[in-house]
């Protein structure tokens, strides 16, 4: 197998799992094409005592046919085939009571999600499983993985019938930091600036599979246009695929996720209901709360009003470069390198660099010298902006509230050069800070931090900013 890229935490936790001494069911999860299933067959590297992985539509017949032909792959007598999931995880079992090892018996189910058809009886045999038997067995090392976060959680992680707090440790994978992207072209010989990493990582989102399919010879334009733009570009079929494969009714999902894509500022739950034509109810909590888990969208806190008022954001950066860009290209396989420099792609490059930026929030805090300060993330609208009034109201996307008596409040630029404060700039912060100040009541002090590509030029108004960050320090 190829390097492992990054993912040195999560490499270490299972190393750490491994010698517990105990039965250990670990449950991985991320979005998908994050590189779960990679992680797992690295570490292992590909040795398993038993690995199945569910077939995305299949029936219930066709899994068993799957797992039959599984079983038999790692068994050294033959099994025969079985009509339901209880007689499979006998088999199982009887499988792992024979193997002559003083080491961990390692089972693998991928895309477990996939395996629980409509009253197919999976999960229940699952749970009977590692209930009655392999949670008793100190040999047993069970693994779940899951691309379809929402349905992992509620059904495993925080299940409530026979698998409720059985299980004993989760990682949930995360897309590459810059840094891991950063090192993943450069063991993928694929030679970009910095520059160009941030402006890839605003289109792809750290994904490591998107990541996989650039090409060393090709700019980064160039990339784009044959992924995208192309005819047969494989991330131009991704969208509809990426969300079928989580969501078995993903047509609201997907209209959610339009019209946020449509709102640089976010949405509150009423605005929401009211530009996506969908009925305020349970089902809308639950379309909501299931984005979030999966890592689309991310709720935005308040500064002054936290518990409600909440602003929902579309985050994921796939997402949000394809609505905005690839459903309504014209038929243009060169329509990328065409769009650098226009006024939509300067738009975009402003509103992704802001997500960017919360995306690394680690890092922002690590070069404000703050890494160890508990600190609270939050974003905030005037009265006035919340109205739609245009008077002197004011937005903020990024606050960073910390326990040390101050707040930073964040202002976020992306430009080619070192970003400028003009005068006009200068008297719409000093509002923000005035505004912010009068209706929030805080009697913390507040720095204003600039977060830009090369740093803030040092003029006649550079000197009102307290702290900088630069795109370099997101890459720490």
């Amino acid at each position: 197998m190829d390097e492992l890229i990054g993912r040195t935490q999560q490499f270490n936790k299972i190393s750490e799992y491994i010698e517990s001494g105990k039965a250990e069911f670990l449950v991985l999860f991320g979005r998908r094409r994050v590189g779960k299933t990679y992680l797992v067959k690295y570490f292992f590297r590909n040795k398993f005592d038993f690995f199945m992985s569910g077939a995305e539509n299949a029936t219930k017949e066709e899994q068993l046919h799957n797992f039959y032909l599984a079983l038999n792959e790692y068994s050294n007598v033959p099994y025969p085939k079985v009509e339901n999931w209880q007689d499979a995880f006998a088999q199982l079992k009887h499988l792992c009571q024979n193997k002559q090892k003083k080491g961990k018996i390692v089972l693998f189910f991928d895309e477990l999600p996939w395996l629980d058809n409509d009253k197919s009886g999976f999960l229940s045999a699952f749970e009977y499983f590692w209930n009655t038997y392999a949670s008793a067995d100190n040999r047993i090392f069970l693994i779940a993985c899951g691309s379809a976060t929402a349905w992992m959680l509620e059904n495993i992680l925080n299940n409530r019938g026979g698998l409720h707090n059985r299980v004993t440790r989760q990682i949930h994978l995360q897309p590459f930091t810059l840094a891991e992207t950063e090192q993943f072209l450069k063991y993928k010989k694929i030679v970009l600036d910095r520059y160009q990493i941030v402006e890839c990582y605003m289109i792809m989102g750290g994904v490591p599979y998107y990541l996989e399919q650039m090409e060393k010879q090709y700019s980064l334009s160039q990339n784009i246009d044959n992924l995208f733009f192309a005819n047969d570009g494989i991330l131009r079929k991704e969208f509809d695929r990426l969300y079928s494969s989580l969501f078995k009714k993903p047509e609201k999902y997907i209209e959610i996720i339009k019209v946020l894509a449509k709102k640089r500022k976010g949405l509150l739950r009423e605005e929401i209901v009211k530009e996506a034509k969908i009925t305020d109810g349970g089902g809308l909590s639950t379309i909501l709360n299931d984005l979030e888990t999966c890592g689309f969208i991310a709720v935005d806190k308040n500064f002054t009003t936290p518990k409600r008022n909440r602003i929902y954001k579309l985050v994921d950066f796939y997402s949000l470069f394809y609505l905005n860009f690839v459903n309504s290209a014209i038929n243009d396989t060169h329509f990328w390198t065409n769009s650098l420099n226009t006024p939509a792609h300067n738009a975009w490059t402003g509103f992704s660099f802001e997500l960017l930026c919360s995306a690394h929030i680690a890092q922002i805090k690590q070069k404000l010298g703050i890494s160890g300060v508990i600190t609270d993330i939050s974003s905030w609208r005037s009265r006035d902006t919340a109205r739609h009034v245009s008077t002197t109201g004011a937005q903020i996307d990024l606050l960073i509230d910390r326990a040390d008596n101050l707040i930073n409040l964040c202002e976020m630029k992306f430009s080619k050069t070192k970003y400028r404060i003009t005068s006009s700039y200068d008297k719409i912060l000093k509002n923000k800070l005035a505004v912010f100040a009068n209706e929030s009541k805080t009697r913390k002090a507040i720095h204003l931090t600039m977060l830009t590509t090369y740093g803030v030029e040092r003029n006649e108004y550079w000197g009102n900013i307290q702290s900088e960050v630069t795109m370099d320090d997101l890459f720490l």
